[in-house]
């Protein structure tokens, strides 16, 4: 009973601060709406004469606290440094891939310029639209190219996610008590396997015998980004068997996660991602996030966004690394503060190329 009724504080108070920056209600066409709840979306108000972008949520949508909320700061600086405009609309859970084709064809059929989706599960859509939109620029964020023949206008906003997961290892372990520390996915897909293998490699390096759990929400199914309670019985799985730290790079079903680690006591630790989530927890999580990967895709979407108003839309692969600032860790809490020297020399070695950071487990 206990942890059902953190789960349910923990989550109550992420649905409050989503009030407080979840978008309005979208469209069966991908435009925002009036929200019933009368949260405000930058889009609803913008009126510049800058960039007309379109805005394809992944699952789960803003309030995330996460990747999807990263990618409306990114296309809030645009409204407000490059008079931009924008329209949205979110992925639901179990829906076909001709709804995310869809969603992007009525983007561009609206004539929004750039249209970039948020999630690697919109690279089969912008592969398919794309060619149909030729002066259109798609992107997509941890996107991929699914076949041999490449799209011109069509951008992959990638990050060195196993960089930024290596320092937040070596953080796990610097901090582990019991020698012993756990990870929890969303879905089990190649990109975050590349979190798994730089979270692994960065504690093995401080601790070689360190013990690491593994487990994942779902195998394919996406629904594994939008399911807090799944993420916390994984998590309660991790610190019944020893775990102190578990690093969760799930989505919306990290709050899961941190509701275990409220629940698993003191000296508990779990670590964020996409965002420093220190700043959205709930007071009772806070203790308990000892630091978070942070993956700057605000800064991908506004690049995505000022490019194209340059009249230089970026095309191809783009990847942002430890080395330009696409991924860090946070220090928000204070929590890594004694052992900030020692991650900042971790950093700086793979900054130089002297650690080479894998990419699969």
């Amino acid at each position: 009973m206990r942890r059902l009724s953190t789960f349910t504080k923990i989550t109550a108070t992420a649905a409050v601060l989503s009030m407080a920056v979840v978008g309005c209600a979208k469209s069966d066409t991908g435009s925002s709406g009036s929200s019933s709840s009368g949260a405000s979306d930058v889009c609803d108000s913008a009126k510049g004469n800058g960039p007309k972008v379109g805005i394809a949520y992944d699952v789960g949508g803003r309030g995330d606290q996460s990747f999807n909320d990263s990618a409306y700061a990114g296309m809030k600086n645009a409204v407000e440094q490059l008079d931009a405009t924008c329209t949205t609309g979110e992925a639901q859970d179990g829906e076909p891939e001709s709804a995310r084709e869809d969603r992007l064809r009525q983007m561009a059929e609206a004539g929004y310029n750039p249209v970039i989706g948020i999630g690697f599960s919109y690279s089969d859509a912008a592969n398919a639209v794309a060619p149909d939109y030729p002066d259109v620029n798609f992107a997509v964020v941890d996107g991929f190219d699914p076949d041999k023949t490449q799209n011109n206008n069509v951008a992959y906003l990638d990050f060195a996610s196993n960089e930024g997961s290596y320092l937040v290892g070596a953080a796990a372990a610097l901090k582990s008590k019991s020698h012993h520390i756990g990870f929890v996915g969303g879905v089990h897909n190649d990109l975050i396997k590349t979190f798994e293998a730089g979270y692994v490699a960065g504690a093995k390096a401080v601790d070689p015998k360190i013990k690491i759990g593994v487990k994942y929400i779902e195998e394919t199914d996406v629904k594994g980004f939008d399911d807090p309670q799944g993420g916390q019985n994984a998590a309660n799985a991790l610190y019944q068997s020893g775990a102190d730290v578990v690093f969760q790079v799930a989505g919306g079903s990290g709050a899961g996660v941190f509701a275990a680690a409220v629940d698993a006591g003191q000296g508990k630790w779990a670590i964020g991602v996409d965002s420093d989530q220190y700043l959205t927890a709930s007071n009772d999580a806070k203790p308990h996030i000892l630091t978070s990967m942070i993956k700057h895709v605000d800064v991908a979407v506004f690049d995505m966004i000022k490019s194209v108003k340059d009249g230089k839309p970026l095309t191809s692969y783009q990847t942002y690394d430890l080395k330009v600032g696409g991924v860090a860790y946070a220090t928000s809490g204070g929590f890594v503060d004694d052992i900030k020297p020692k991650l900042d020399a971790y950093a700086a070695k793979i900054k130089a190329g002297k650690i080479k950071v894998p990419t699969t487990p």
